[in-house]
């Protein structure tokens, strides 16, 4: 995959940057876990990226699991985690509709992506990169015209996924990042 003009990063939130809870949703800061180095992953994303922007589905709040506050204090937790260590993170979108719903916001549907437009103009599809964990992650940035990279901890799955569905294979944002940090571009 070249990676050479690629300026503006796109990332999904659960199983990403946390661990994904199974049939589950990440509610409150004592739910939170980073995963392994995703906090040095954006460190080094940071340098490389001109926008970074996580593009998230929270239908938890649309069930009323927690609220869009509880949302907007997680966030605020770890956006200031992530400072803290030296990356950053330029905006984050959440659809909280219900899937039922039919949205244009929930991935794989693209209305977060054209909101992320609308607040970084710059910001070309084309040169842009999707990562994420799931099948829909990898929809949204197709049916966006960008690059996509898929986070898979099992490697079969990755395998299998790959061809139909992504880009390129990672075990984590670790080791996507470290693609950046080693200048093998």
């Amino acid at each position: 995959m070249d990676f050479h003009n690629l300026k503006y990063l796109f990332l999904d939130r659960d199983g990403v940057l946390n661990r994904r809870i199974p049939d589950d949703y990440v509610r409150s800061f004592a739910q939170w876990e980073w995963l392994p180095k995703a906090k040095e992953a954006l460190s080094i994303l940071a340098v490389h990226f001109e926008v970074i922007v996580i593009t998230s589905n929270q239908q938890g709040v649309g069930k009323g699991l927690f609220t869009t506050e509880d949302l907007l204090l997680l966030t605020d937790f770890f956006l200031l985690e992530i400072h803290e260590y030296g990356g950053r993170i330029d905006k984050v979108y959440y659809c909280t509709h219900l899937k039922k719903e039919e949205c244009a916001c929930r991935k794989p549907r693209t209305g977060m992506a054209f909101m992320a437009v609308r607040d970084f103009p710059q910001l070309d599809f084309s040169s842009s990169i999707m990562v994420g964990d799931t099948i829909s992650d990898m929809e949204f940035g197709k049916k966006c015209g960008m690059k996509t990279a898929y986070i898979a901890t099992e490697k079969t799955l990755c395998l299998e996924e790959k061809e139909k569905w992504a880009d390129a294979c990672f075990d984590s944002l670790y080791a996507f990042a470290l693609l950046f940090q080693t200048n093998s571009l």
